[in-house]
């Protein structure tokens, strides 16, 4: 590799990992900025209306703002399935065009808001949350620069995107100082210039092709030779028929999760193995499918739901609850830290599972997938550690519940993206990775009807919902048990 193109590939890797640990998960950082419009006022009338003598005890106040943090995390799920679909079919400066419009749109929204105009942030945050997943969907194929490497930067793209959410905790603390909301918004969306440039000279037009043709090039100069544009366009639809032509274990296909549904897939898998239909279809995305909803749900409530539970364990004490806060909103940023430990894993295990594979004659592509066993169960671990602890009221046991929290996160969404490659064609990424995350986002919507139910019904104690809730996650280990089943399957065939 030349010396020119190296670095333009080392800078594209670098200032993606700056974009997505600055800008793409903001909207996760929620309960640090559920402080400070608390603070400001917003929604503050509603606890007048009904006598509350403090904001912090103002379960109307709590159940708005439990309900934009739904609706801003529904967003950043269900509306990843069309813009995953505009990604494929228009290339990377279109989805990114509309991911800088949306996250300049409503960090304007915020800036110009105020406690008398709290609504507007109904519209802010949804737009945040799906320009910031936009800006992560746009990254993600960066990995196809290192192919050696591709899982492991995958990973630590998705554990930028956790660490993200940190930044809410940087606009608490100089709000603390003196610095207003709506400066520290303004400051955000002049941002957008950078984004624009990082776009035009760090990007490609289309997309990064996997495996990487040789002499591919982009960005720069690239970017404004429409022949160069032809040629890459050129080299990566070759090399997804070369694809096509190597792998075909999807038409191993052989349970569902229903009879209409292996019908189904047989059927397509007569006329084409590899189409989106075919793949959307199979018992494989399903459980997926399953394992990332199970773990989310658990997540977002979590997060939606921390002020006015850290609110409630320190009997409203404001100084404690901030303390909480900040402490939270910190672990937050080693997301990006220990989200690459899940890709580092899944590379070194596709090493020897792929070695393993060629001794006994199964397909690489069979290899590829079971790598990725030990990174779905040590998730799932993860997530059902959390879950217990976050269900045992302490206060002191929160702070290692943060830790397990934000380790347990980003393993979900880095391992997530990398079985996403691994399992289905690459040409059909976006289209896969918005498919699970919009119907992810159906499932996400039960956290604001969970928060009112335990307001309402259960009078503010959480154990039934929480123990269920740690039964659902159980389902997640369904996902490994049947890949690992296919793989002892495919031995006793040999």
């Amino acid at each position: 590799m030349a010396g020119p193109q190296l670095s333009l590939r080392v800078a594209t890797l670098l200032t993606g990992l700056l974009e997505c640990i600055a800008f793409s998960g903001l909207i996760f950082g929620w309960t640090s900025l559920v402080f400070v419009l608390k603070s400001d006022h917003y929604f503050e009338d509603l606890c007048e209306q009904m006598n509350a003598t403090r904001h912090s005890e103002c379960s109307t106040q709590d159940s708005k703002l439990s309900l934009i943090f739904t609706l801003a995390s529904f967003s950043n799920n269900f509306m990843t399935f069309p813009l995953g679909y505009i990604f494929d079919r228009l290339g990377t400066t279109v989805a990114r065009l509309i991911a800088i419009f949306l996250y300049a749109g409503a960090t304007l929204l915020v800036a110009v808001s105020s406690a008398g105009t709290a609504p507007m942030l109904f519209a802010a945050f949804p737009m945040l949350a799906v320009g910031g997943i936009l800006f992560l969907l746009t990254n993600l194929q960066v990995g196809n620069l290192f192919d050696k490497h591709r899982s492991t930067i995958i990973t630590l793209y998705n554990g930028a995107f956790d660490s993200s959410s940190a930044i809410f905790l940087i606009i608490k603390l100089l709000y603390e100082r003196g610095l207003t909301l709506q400066i520290s918004f303004f400051i955000l969306c002049a941002f957008s210039i950078w984004h624009l440039i990082r776009t035009f000279f760090l990007m490609p037009r289309g997309h990064i092709p996997f495996p990487l043709p040789p002499n591919y090039s982009y960005g720069g100069t690239c970017f404004l030779s429409i022949g160069c544009s032809r040629r890459a366009e050129r080299s990566q639809g070759t090399e997804d028929e070369e694809v096509k032509k190597e792998k075909v274990e999807l038409r191993q296909e052989a349970n569902g999760p229903s009879l209409a549904v292996q019908q189904e897939m047989a059927k397509t898998d007569e006329s084409d193995p590899r189409s989106f239909r075919c793949c959307v279809l199979s018992w494989r995305f399903f459980w997926h499918l399953i394992w990332l909803s199970s773990m989310q749900l658990w997540h977002y409530l979590f997060i939606g739901t921390l002020n006015p539970m850290l609110n409630h364990l320190a009997d409203g004490k404001q100084h404690l609850v901030s303390t909480y806060t900040n402490a939270f909103a910190i672990t937050q940023l080693f997301g990006v830290l220990c989200a690459p430990w899940n890709g580092f894993l899944l590379d070194r295990l596709k090493k020897k599972y792929q070695q393993e594979a060629r001794k006994k004659g199964f397909p690489e592509s069979m290899a590829d997938l079971h790598s990725t066993f030990p990174s779905l169960v040590v998730t799932s671990l993860l997530c059902l550690s959390f879950s217990i602890c976050a269900s045992i009221p302490i206060l002191k046991l929160q702070y290692f519940t943060f830790i397990l929290q934000v380790i347990s996160r980003s393993f979900l969404y880095g391992g997530n993206a990398a079985f996403i490659t691994l399992a289905f064609p690459s040409q059909h990424f976006g289209k896969i990775y918005g498919t699970v995350m919009m119907l992810s986002a159906l499932i996400s919507l039960l956290q604001f009807p969970i928060f009112i139910f335990i307001k309402g019904t259960l009078q503010g104690d959480p154990t039934y919902v929480n123990i269920t809730l740690i039964l659902f996650t159980l389902l997640s280990f369904v996902q490994p048990f049947l890949l690992s089943r296919q793989w002892r399957r495919q031995d006793k065939h040999v």
